[in-house]
């Protein structure tokens, strides 16, 4: 069974291992360039304190990854964060993503966050479905809005609400000024 922790910048190799085919070879990831080590490790290091980056290790590999960032600049958007996660081939189905997705929204409603947001590009029904299970609800559709591997592509935006909007929020926490015990209780935690 593995295991799921905050990534590192050493993770930065194995994690472009896992994110290169979904560039080099699907409409997945809008990125038409495979970005070097150096800007993934930029990637981690930059969104590793504000926002939460996790990675499921399994017989000493990362198996898959899952990661918040920044939804939008304006101060008031700072509730807000999206979504994403990539999973080798190799291991899709086999409860990775589901384990990676339920420990990255308990960090980040312990964080303080409230509204998450997935932009998936269409069609893709395993990416759909991941989302759908969680409770995300598809919310906007634009047609022929990305040219990837010689045709045009969709996405959709999906939302999920992770607290309740009638409480007055505080200012979401870094990962490092949470509790580190709750947040390890939290990795540990067994998939149901």
């Amino acid at each position: 069974m593995g295991n799921i922790r905050l990534a590192r910048e050493e993770d930065a190799q194995e994690i472009l291992n896992i994110y290169r085919p979904y560039i080099e070879d699907t409409a997945v990831s809008f990125e038409t360039e495979v970005p070097t080590i150096v800007e993934i490790r930029r990637r981690i290091r930059c969104s590793l304190d504000n926002y939460c980056w996790l990675v499921w290790e399994e017989g000493g590999q990362i198996r898959g990854y899952a990661y918040a960032s920044k939804h939008r600049e304006r101060a008031a958007y700072r509730w807000a964060v999206d979504v994403s996660i990539y999973i080798d081939g190799h291991w899709h189905g086999k409860g990775v993503g589901k384990a990676l997705y339920s420990s990255l929204f308990a960090i980040l409603r312990l964080q303080g966050y409230f509204n998450l947001y997935a932009c998936i590009c269409l069609p893709h029904p395993k990416s759909v479905g991941i989302h759908e299970y969680f409770g995300f609800k598809k919310n906007a559709h634009f047609h022929q809005v990305g040219y990837k591997l010689g045709q045009w592509w969709d996405i959709g935006w999906w939302e999920m609400f992770l607290s309740d909007k009638s409480i007055v929020p505080g200012e979401p926490l870094s990962i490092s000024k949470l509790d580190q015990n709750e947040v390890q209780r939290i990795l540990a935690k067994p998939v149901t």
